[in-house]
C-alpha cells in the first residue's frame, strides 16, 4: 500500500501536514477568532421559522441570487463589480489558485501570514513564495518588490489586517505592491469588522485588484461563507473553477436572514473592539508578556523565551484554549494568539495566565 501511495500521491502533498483543529469540548475557546456572542432567543426563533419552508430534497439556488443581493445591500458593493461566493474564504483561495495556477506559476504572500495561502498553493501545484515581514511585522517593501521582480508571481495575497499578527499593513506599501504586481492581487479583509480601513472602495483603481471577505468573523462562522469582489471580467473566469451548488440552501437562507439583522452584529463587533482594548491593557500588565497592537479580533502575545508551550499547557489545564504559534514560523517564536472573548472569558484567561506565570516564574 505504501508503495502505491508513494507512486500516486504527489510529493508536495505527501510533504505537507493536514490542517488540524484542536478539540475544545468544555473549554473557553479562544483559539479560532470566533465572535463569542450568540443570538437572542427571539431572533433564533425567528430564524428557525425561516427554515421551516425549505425543500431539502432540492438543490440550492446555484448562484445564490438572494444572497448576492443581501451582500450588495449590506456591504455597499456597487453593480459595477461582480460578486463570487465561496464555502468560506478557503474555497475562494482554492478557486483563485486553480484559475491562475499551473507549472512554474507562483503564489506570493507575506510571512508569517494565513497558513492556507501556502497550503492551497502547494495543493494546486503552485510554488509558494513567502516574503518575511520586518521584526515589527510591517511590510518589508524593498524585499517584497524585489521578490515580485524576481519571481513574477501570478497571484499575491495580502491580509489586511494580517493573521496571525493582528496588525494592519501600511496602505501606501499595499498600493506599491498592487502597482508592481504582474498578476492578480487579492486583499484578504477577513477581519474588516474590526478595523476602519478597507480596499473595497478602491476596487476599479487597478485592473488586477480583488477584495476577499468572509462573514465568519462578524459572528457567522458556522455558515462557512466567503465572498470575492472585483471586475466582472476576472470573476467570470474564476467562477469556472467553482463547483456546482457550492453554497448550500441552509447557508444561503440563514445568511440572508442574518444580514437583515446586521445591526446586531455591528453592536457585537463594537463590544469586541472595546474588549480588545481592555484585554490588551490587562495582558500588558503581566510580567514577561508582550502583546502586539491589533486591529483584528485577536491579540498576538510574545511570552518569555521558551515559555509558550508551558503556558499553553497550563492554560489548557485551567480550561482555556488559545493558539500556540511557537514553532510555526521563526518570527513567531514564543508566541500565543488569543482571541478576544467576552469580558468574563477574558477575565478567566488573564487570571489563568497570571497564575501560570507565577507558578513557573
Amino acid at each position: 500500500m505504501t508503495t502505491v501511495i508513494d507512486a500516486l500521491v504527489r510529493p508536495e502533498i505527501q510533504a505537507i501536514p493536514a490542517y488540524r483543529v484542536a478539540a475544545a469540548d468544555g473549554m473557553i475557546k479562544l483559539d479560532a477568532m470566533e465572535n463569542p456572542y450568540g443570538w437572542p432567543d427571539e431572533l433564533k426563533a425567528e430564524w428557525l421559522e425561516t427554515l421551516r419552508g425549505l425543500d431539502l430534497n432540492r438543490y440550492p439556488d446555484p448562484n445564490g441570487e438572494a444572497l448576492h443581493t443581501a451582500l450588495r445591500e449590506t456591504m455597499g458593493i456597487g453593480p459595477e463589480f461582480e460578486l463570487l461566493l465561496g464555502n468560506g474564504s478557503d474555497e475562494l483561495i482554492q478557486m483563485l489558485a486553480m484559475t491562475v495556477g499551473g507549472p512554474g506559476r507562483r503564489l506570493l504572500s507575506l510571512d508569517p501570514g494565513f497558513v492556507m495561502y501556502r497550503q492551497i498553493a502547494q495543493c494546486a501545484g503552485m510554488e509558494y513564495v513567502g516574503v518575511p515581514l520586518r521584526a515589527d511585522f510591517a511590510i518589508d517593501l524593498p524585499a517584497v518588490l524585489a521578490a515580485i521582480e524576481r519571481e513574477r508571481p501570478a497571484l499575491i495575497f495580502l491580509a489586511y489586517p494580517n493573521n496571525p499578527t493582528g496588525n494592519r499593513f501600511d496602505s501606501e506599501d499595499m498600493v506599491r505592491i498592487i502597482e508592481a504586481a504582474p498578476g492578480l492581487v487579492v486583499v484578504d479583509e477577513a477581519y474588516a469588522p474590526f478595523t476602519d480601513t478597507s480596499f473595497l472602495g478602491l476596487l476599479g483603481d487597478w485592473p488586477n485588484l480583488l477584495v476577499m471577505r468572509t462573514v465568519s468573523k462578524m459572528g457567522l462562522a458556522g455558515l462557512r461563507l466567503g465572498y470575492l469582489v472585483g471586475p466582472r471580467d476576472w470573476l467570470s473566469q474564476i467562477d469556472k473553477t467553482r463547483l456546482p451548488y457550492n453554497i448550500n440552501v441552509l447557508t444561503q437562507v440563514s445568511a440572508v436572514f442574518a444580514l437583515r439583522h446586521k445591526a446586531l452584529f455591528d453592536a457585537q463587533t463594537r463590544a469586541i473592539r472595546e474588549e480588545r482594548a481592555r484585554l490588551f491593557a490587562a495582558l500588558a500588565t503581566l510580567d514577561g508578556l508582550h502583546p502586539y497592537p491589533s486591529e483584528a479580533n485577536f491579540i498576538l502575545v510574545r511570552t518569555p523565551r521558551g515559555r509558550a508551550g508551558g503556558l499553553f499547557s497550563a492554560l489548557c489545564e485551567r480550561g482555556v484554549l488559545v493558539k500556540n504559534l511557537d514553532g510555526s514560523d521563526p518570527a513567531l517564536a514564543d508566541c500565543l494568539r488569543i482571541t478576544v472573548g467576552t469580558p468574563e472569558e477574558n477575565a478567566v484567561l488573564v487570571d489563568a495566565l497570571r497564575s501560570a506565570l507565577c507558578a513557573s516564574g
